[in-house]
């Protein structure tokens, strides 16, 4: 058993559940297949499970942090259906050009800036050198690369194309499934 304050940091959108453009409303939430298999996985060899996503929808007045709120419900609702239970959900509200005022602002928590992940780290006491950051678009892995994590893209969601801009010796992985036998592997080997 690892130690409880690692953690699993995954991009929202394209990586746990079907990319939709500006998602906003919970009907248009569906997980990836496997997903619920792979976080429930995770949970058990010790891992913390952090969502970590931008949402410049609400910097941009596409829905609001109430709607937000009612679509991460949902994700959750679904994943316990699957007995995964998400330990924290950080979302980056901005974006310069929004038309919120108070979201329309250039911050550290936006990926590629590590916010999210140091934000968490304070939260829930979390060991980032012995943490993954998995995501679908490079800019999660240099986020999760800037905070200290280890880090791995998923060819799902927007996956394939971003991985033809992955930096040499970054790695790739068709799917969840597939990112959790590489995580094992390396455990294994780095025992």
């Amino acid at each position: 058993m690892i130690d409880r304050r690692s953690a699993i940091f995954l991009d929202r959108d394209g990586t746990i559940i079907e990319e939709v453009n500006y998602l906003s409303r919970p009907e248009q939430v569906h997980l990836l297949y496997g997903v619920g298999d792979v976080l429930n996985t995770f949970s058990k060899m010790g891992y913390l499970l952090v969502v970590v996503t931008n949402q410049s929808g609400l910097a941009r007045g596409y829905f609001n942090e109430a709607e937000l709120k009612k679509i991460h419900d949902r994700m959750a609702e679904l994943l316990e259906q699957r007995n995964v239970k998400i330990d924290a959900v950080y979302h980056c509200p901005h974006h310069i050009d929004g038309i919120i005022p108070e979201y329309k602002i250039r911050c550290n928590c936006r990926k590629p800036a590590p916010g999210m992940w140091f934000q968490a780290a304070k939260d829930l006491d979390i060991d980032l050198g012995n943490s993954w950051t998995i995501g679908d678009k490079l800019i999660d892995l240099q986020a999760g690369d800037a905070a200290g994590t280890k880090v791995l893209m998923v060819e799902t969601g927007y996956g394939r194309e971003e991985r033809l801009k992955l930096p040499s010796g970054w790695i790739s992985v068709p799917d969840m499934t597939a990112a959790l036998d590489y995580i094992v592997r390396y455990r294994n080997e780095n025992l």
